[in-house]
């Protein structure tokens, strides 16, 4: 006897966050572009032949040699002391005086940025951000519900009076911005401000979340202090930090330092989510930064990196034609273009792969209404050679779409 087959009734529906939210078109630009031949400007990815991975496979036999049954067990969700004094120590070299029980350690900064969400976000909240901005920011805030405004913004980054119009009238919960050699456009929000945002947000009442992935990828010029360091912002500043671009992005370490009772509530939102950053990733970056120089090697990055920027500038201003612009940022690893008028970067993408070239169209990176003809370039991952060659195919791409 075979049992009477039940009729099925569907599951319960997803929730509505999870499906009003899109997925990063970002990554599925990298997974079209991963096959060979194809000369990708689109990800932020670190040159891989720029990794110190014999220093990095040292420090993770180390940390097994020396500790392993410590690499392999649980830990604290803060992070290791080790570690998280090594980040306070860096961090206070930088000009922001900081003591290891001000971090905490997350898996990458972009689990830092979940976790402040979490700890301040309802939905509803408003959340000011920079226009464009850091698209898996734009993911997390939507995704925990809230109400995205954009600031405006000018060559140089946040205008500070119409911040402060906007925070007056929206009183919205946080402002976020990447102020230092920023994603998508890589520009950087000059000194004085900095000190206005800082003054902003203490005398309207706001949270302020500096992420900083990319400061220390500097080619020219001076070190502008943290919006952290300013006077105003000391009680009310979530700064994230990561070493995936200086290190390794596979480690997945980042870091955050929050005022106690902010840093007391990400670690409780920390706890729900993995309990722990891994241990033995903690461990070996722990013994990494006590054994080798990382500033040796982030210099050596940054000679890399300051060659292929200028490489980019050379090719473009050859190839382009004169009715494109672009932004020459001292930093980081993005440049910001825009193309002449009528022309749609979504719809050039699909022409230029057909070249064997690749870029992130701008319009996701935008809150608002975005601009069709605006696009991001990575200068990171190819050489100078490589990417003299990239440009020419997008400039040959660009010449068969405008005669479409």
């Amino acid at each position: 006897m075979y049992a009477t087959a039940v009729p099925a009734s569907p599951p319960p529906a997803f929730a509505a966050r999870a499906v009003s939210v899109e997925g990063s078109p970002v990554r599925e630009i990298l997974a079209l572009t991963e096959r060979p031949g194809i000369v990708s400007f689109a990800g932020g990815l670190p040159a891989p032949e720029l990794f110190d991975t014999e220093g990095l496979r040292a420090a993770y036999e180390a940390a097994f040699a020396l500790s392993a049954r410590r690499a392999l067990q649980y830990s604290t969700t803060e992070g290791a002391p080790e570690l998280r004094a090594a980040v306070a120590a860096r961090t206070t070299a930088r000009g922001l005086p900081t003591d290891a029980d001000d971090v905490v350690i997350t898996s990458g900064s972009q689990q830092a940025l979940t976790l402040i969400t979490a700890a301040l976000i309802e939905p509803g909240d408003v959340v000011l951000v920079e226009n464009p901005t850091y698209l898996a920011a734009l993911q997390c805030f939507r995704l925990a519900g809230a109400r995205v405004v954009a600031v405006p913004c000018d060559g140089e980054g946040i205008v500070p009076e119409a911040l402060a119009e906007l925070v007056a009238r929206e009183r919205p919960k946080l402002l976020y911005t990447v102020p230092t050699f920023q994603n998508p456009t890589g520009r950087t929000l000059p000194a004085a401000r900095r000190a206005e945002v800082a003054r902003t947000a203490a005398r309207l009442g706001l949270w302020l979340v500096e992420d900083d992935p990319y400061g220390e990828l500097r080619y020219e010029g001076a070190d502008v202090p943290w919006l952290a360091a300013h006077p105003g912002a000391e009680d009310r500043t979530a700064l994230l930090g990561s070493f995936s671009k200086i290190m390794a992005p596979g480690l997945r370490l980042g870091w955050l330092r929050a005022p106690a009772a902010l840093r007391r509530a990400a670690v409780v939102a920390k706890q729900a989510a993995d309990l722990h950053t891994s241990t033995v990733d903690q461990l070996a970056a722990a013994h990494y930064l006590a054994t080798a120089d990382l500033d040796a090697h982030i210099a050596t990055v940054r000679a890399a990196y300051r060659a292929r920027r200028d490489a980019l500038q050379r090719a473009l201003s050859r190839t382009l034609p004169a009715d494109c612009d672009w932004n020459l940022p001292e930093g980081g690893m993005f440049v910001w273009a825009r193309l002449p008028e009528n022309h749609d970067a979504t719809d050039l993408l699909k022409t230029a792969v057909t070249h064997g070239v690749a870029f992130v169209p701008g319009a996701p990176f935008h809150a608002t209404t975005p601009d069709p003809r605006t696009l991001r370039l990575s200068f990171t991952t190819h050489t100078p050679t490589e990417i003299t060659e990239g440009v020419a195919r997008l400039g040959r791409a660009l010449a068969e779409y405008g005669a479409a």
